[in-house]
C-alpha cells in the first residue's frame, strides 16, 4: 500500500543520489497531487553552470518553502533546516551507486549539451569527472548521514530502497 495513500500530502522534500530518480518522481507526485514542484538544481545554479551565492540560494529555498503547498526535490543540506520545518512528507530514494551511476551517464548522453526541462536555466547537459565521482560515491559518504535526517523528520517518511520499490510506489 502507497504510504501516501492515508492523505494527500501537502508538502514533500524527496532527497536521494544524482540519477535516483528524485526529479521524475516529483514531477509525477506533483502531477498526481496538483502540487508545484521545484527542481532545487534550478534555484542553485545560474547560466553556465555558475553557483548561485550562498545567501541567495539560501533565501530561495526559504521563499519556496513558506509557500502553501510544494513538491521539493534536491539534497542541498545546508538549506534542509527550512524545507523540513514545513514538509509533512520526507521521501528518500534509497538506489545503489552504480544503478545511478549509469542513470547519470545515460542521461547525460540522451540530453548532451541540451538543457534538460527540470534543469537549470543556461546550463546545458555535461558530464565532468567530478560529479561522475560524486555520484559513485554518494552512498559511501553520504548514504548514512542523509538516512539519520530522514530519522530525525517528524512528519511522514518514506524510504523506497531500489528501483522497483520506487515504480510500485509510483503506480500506487
Amino acid at each position: 500500500m502507497n504510504p501516501l495513500a492515508s492523505g494527500s500530502p501537502r508538502r514533500v522534500v524527496i532527497l536521494g543520489p544524482p540519477g535516483s530518480g528524485k526529479s521524475t518522481l516529483a514531477r509525477h507526485l506533483g502531477a498526481r497531487h496538483g502540487l508545484p514542484v521545484f527542481h532545487l538544481d534550478r534555484a542553485y545554479w545560474r547560466p553556465g553552470w555558475v553557483e548561485a551565492e550562498p545567501a541567495s540560494f539560501r533565501a530561495e529555498v526559504e521563499r519556496i518553502a513558506t509557500l502553501p503547498a510544494w513538491v521539493i526535490d534536491g539534497n542541498y543540506t545546508d538549506t534542509i533546516a527550512p524545507r523540513f520545518a514545513r514538509a509533512d512528507t520526507v521521501i528518500y530514494l534509497d538506489m545503489p551507486a552504480w544503478r545511478c551511476t549509469v542513470r547519470v551517464l545515460r542521461r547525460t548522453l540522451s540530453s548532451w549539451k541540451r538543457v534538460r526541462p527540470e534543469g537549470p536555466e543556461g546550463c546545458p547537459e555535461q558530464l565532468t569527472f567530478e560529479f561522475l565521482r560524486y555520484t559513485a560515491t554518494w552512498n559511501r559518504i553520504r548514504r548514512v548521514r542523509n538516512l539519520a535526517l530522514v530519522e530525525s523528520f517528524v512528519g511522514r517518511r518514506i524510504v523506497l530502497r531500489g528501483s522497483s520499490a520506487i515504480r510500485r510506489f509510483a503506480a500506487d
